[in-house]
């Protein structure tokens, strides 16, 4: 898949093929960062940088966005109100344990985690899920995006 992504990203500019990367929810800045460190040769800071925008950049859009589209598209295509039905069931029934036990914390907890399935747009689509004001939830997101990508960045540079 990675080479799908590089290759189809080929002559862009290193930096927005970094954030365009991390934008993609499954590779989110888990492709990203390694990508943009080993084989555009950005530095470690940009690698993380750039990885790290493209992910709050994905999490500003579903913080803000996701309501008044799920609306939309609920109201006009009724598979898509099954979609968004079972998409935020399913966040609600993954999260809400972590939600009950941390409270606003868990989005950071969620975006800290660097691991398939679970990381920033997750924390994102749970502070949506769960109603958490924008100014609470995105610098937890942030912050824990944050995070990720220096534990990512580590693992891209010492292994």
């Amino acid at each position: 898949m990675h080479d799908f992504i590089i290759n189809l990203l080929k002559g862009f500019p290193k930096e927005l093929a970094t954030f365009l990367i991390a934008l993609i929810p499954v590779t989110e800045l888990r492709a990203s960062i390694p990508i943009a460190y080993r084989v555009y040769g950005l530095s470690a800071f940009s690698a993380w940088l750039w990885s790290a925008l493209g992910v709050f950049f994905a999490m500003i859009v579903i913080v803000f966005l996701l309501d008044p589209i799920a609306a939309f598209l609920s109201k006009h295509f009724s598979i898509f109100e099954k979609f968004f039905r079972w998409l935020f069931e399913h966040t609600r029934r993954r999260t809400n344990g972590k939600m009950e036990k941390y409270g606003e914390w868990a989005i950071f907890i969620l975006a800290a985690t660097p691991v398939p399935f679970i990381g920033g747009l997750t924390g994102a689509l749970a502070a949506f899920v769960f109603g958490i004001n924008w100014k609470k939830s995105l610098p937890l997101l942030l912050f824990g995006t944050m995070v990720a990508g220096g534990i990512v960045l580590g693992i891209t540079i010492y292994l």
